[in-house]
């Protein structure tokens, strides 16, 4: 086996035979020569990134941990992102392996899609152009966006959603005595509050949307350009209720930047997106994704099976999915600044 792109030392030496066996599956499935150097992971959350150079091409090999997206979902991604770049929104090119396959299983049960490499950055949200570029970006995929009543493999629209999770099912979390416990019992006490405020979406308004725009997902290259990428939750929704749970995804950490929301939904209407802004339950999608998120880490996080290194991710993401769970104070403020912009 040639050599990989960095040395196994102990006491990671458990870990380094696991890469090893990873990239020597890798090498199989993309017919890949000898050569080929491997950089350490990006961790996600379902998943993590390695860079990969090999015969000249530099990849990014992702890793996704547990269920795979399912054939139809991988199919509507690449769709998507065709029609995407040809409104001027750019991702990372994805690449089948020898065999056809966008998405390959490993001997260890992880599944590996391959993509170009792009050198990315996080985007400055500082600087004064982002809300613009942000709104302009949002805009152009929501206009070349084909109608989507159910999920690409044929199911109705995920609950994940639109339907937050019912207050007995945070009885085990809350309960588990973990340092976070007491903080979530404080947060969930505005949970009854912001669930009332969620319903599901009108059929008659769901498109394909990415449904996962944060921050980690739209980054900028060497020349600025935005790119988006994970596309794994690609699905239907509402395109108002996602351009509102983007507005806070992004400006809403410490506190909400009503200024910069109302830039970006103003830049979101003159590039002609058809979302439009105009009642609380616009925020179903951002309430309901993020409570449902936050459920899920707690149960991976109290989960003795689970791996070590899943639940210490899930720690984190905890902390952060508490801090920035928004309170109904909030979305009544962000409403009232863009009531009348829509």
């Amino acid at each position: 086996m040639p050599r990989i792109g960095f040395p196994c030392r102990r006491p990671g030496w458990t870990l380094c035979v696991m890469v090893e066996e990873l990239m020597a599956y890798a090498r199989e499935a993309f017919g890949w020569g000898d050569g080929v150097a491997v950089g350490e992971p990006r961790r996600g959350a379902l998943g993590q990134i390695r860079r990969v150079e090999t015969g000249g091409a530099v990849y990014a090999l992702k890793e996704i941990f547990g269920e795979p997206p399912p054939e139809a979902l991988v199919a509507a991604e690449l769709a998507f992102a065709r029609r995407a770049a040809e409104a001027g929104v750019r991702s990372p090119a994805g690449h089948p392996d020898l065999r056809g396959r966008y998405l390959a299983r490993t001997p260890a049960g992880t599944w590996l899609r391959l993509y170009d490499w792009l050198d990315l950055t996080p985007v400055d949200l500082a600087a004064p152009a982002t809300p613009d570029r942000l709104g302009t970006l949002l805009a152009r995929l929501h206009r070349c966006a084909p109608p989507a009543t159910a999920e690409p493999g044929g199911e109705p629209p995920a609950p994940w959603y639109h339907r937050p999770p019912a207050l007995h099912e945070w009885e085990q979390a809350t309960a588990s005595g973990a340092a976070w416990a007491g903080p979530l019992r404080e947060r969930l006490a505005a949970a009854p509050e912001l669930c009332a405020t969620t319903t599901p979406p009108a059929p008659g308004e769901l498109i394909l949307c990415h449904r996962d725009l944060h921050p980690g997902n739209v980054l900028a290259d060497r020349d600025g350009t935005l790119v988006v990428v994970d596309w794994d939750g690609l699905g239907p929704a509402a395109p108002g209720r996602e351009l509102a749970r983007a507005l806070f995804d992004w400006f809403s950490d410490p506190a909400p930047d009503l200024a910069a929301m109302c830039r970006m939904y103003a830049a979101y209407r003159r590039e002609g997106g058809p979302g439009r802004i105009g009642a609380v339950a616009d925020f179903s999608m951002l309430v309901a994704s993020r409570l449902n998120f936050l459920l899920l880490q707690t149960r991976i996080a109290t989960d003795p099976r689970a791996e070590p290194r899943h639940r210490a991710w899930a720690e984190l993401e905890i902390d952060e999915a508490l801090r920035i769970m928004p309170a109904p104070r909030q979305l009544a403020g962000a409403l009232a600044a863009l009531d009348g912009r829509g």
